[in-house]
């Protein structure tokens, strides 16, 4: 099974367990990923309500390099982040509904030498490609070392299912793909009704008492079912819950440690694939307890070099007035 791949901004950093482990699952599930060569960015989720236009220019100059390297016939993409999913899919949706549109992007690609016909990219999700493409016998065929004491709840966040103008492949308010898959690599899937709650996005960097807030009411859910871990597919929704949730049991009062992986990597763990290679040591909240539970040692923490005059800041959170 061939597919265009996008990875995205985060993938390419500090999502990089995401990146890593989706290319090493892949492999054994027969799945062959292209790169999109030459990728930028989709826009994020805020670059839309700035400047419309060159939003869908933005997104769109994706889909067209994309189509290019289909040599015109069509193209499957697969996009792992879920705010990356939702902007290129929809922007193709928009383009093919809105004509004016359409003629207004193409001549912003044009200036590049690029062109996009609407409609020639399928942009997918990786959670959804893998269940529907490989299926859950599919994988349950590479499982060498199944997840049977770990207590995980699936987290799905706001995004990948609530699309009104795509073709829905789960429940928007309880969707059950990612708990039927974590059961499938033989893991202990934990109630968790908040699944499809939004993590507060880019809040952290508006409001403090709001973002912790939704952090920690996702948090807290998961704990009060027994979860040993959280499992996401969106890089945001990783980063708030796992880069903030010191935040929050300092803001709280609270004691979480909540490992937040990516399910690509407890896919890997099942396939009896090497952590390291999987990205695991990288994580804020320390995963080995968690891990120990189905006998796997995570290599050790990296030390943690201090970065340099040219790079951007760690984002903080505001302060209050």
């Amino acid at each position: 099974m061939k597919y265009t791949y996008y990875p995205g901004c985060s993938l390419e950093r500090n999502a990089g367990a995401y990146h890593s482990s989706t290319l090493a699952v892949a492999g054994p599930l027969g799945m062959e990923f292209q790169e999109v060569d030459d990728w930028n960015c989709c826009g994020a989720t805020e670059f839309i309500a700035v400047d419309k236009m060159q939003a869908y220019a933005l997104a769109a100059r994706n889909l067209s390099l994309a189509e290019k390297q289909s040599n015109g016939n069509g193209a499957t993409m697969v996009a792992p982040c879920s705010a990356c999913f939702l902007n290129l899919s929809k922007c193709d949706a928009y383009l093919v509904k809105d004509a004016p549109l359409a003629e207004k992007v193409n001549r912003a690609l044009a200036a590049g030498g690029l062109h996009y016909t609407p409609g020639s990219v399928r942009t997918r999700h990786l959670l959804e490609a893998m269940v529907t493409d490989v299926g859950f016998e599919g994988v349950a065929a590479q499982v060498k070392r199944p997840l049977y004491n770990l207590k995980v709840a699936p987290y799905y966040g706001c995004l990948i299912v609530r699309p009104g103008f795509l073709d829905k492949f789960d429940d928007e308010e309880y969707p059950t793909s990612l708990d039927k898959l974590m059961r499938t690599l033989g893991a202990n899937v934990v109630d968790f009704p908040m699944k499809a709650h939004c993590c507060g996005g880019h809040m952290t960097q508006i409001s403090e008492e709001v973002a912790l807030g939704l952090i920690y009411r996702l948090l807290k859910n998961a704990a009060d079912y027994g979860a040993d871990v959280i499992t996401t597919i969106c890089p945001m929704c990783q980063l708030n819950l796992d880069a903030y949730q010191e935040h929050v049991n300092r803001y709280f009062g609270t004691h979480f440690k909540i490992p937040i992986l990516y399910f690509t990597q407890l896919m890997g763990l099942a396939f009896d694939m090497d952590p390291l290679a999987l990205g695991f040591g990288k994580e804020f909240i320390d995963a080995a307890p968690a891990l120990a539970k189905i006998g796997v040692e995570p290599p050790p923490k990296p030390k943690r070099e201090r970065p340099s005059k040219e790079a951007l800041p760690m984002p903080m959170m505001p302060e209050e007035e």
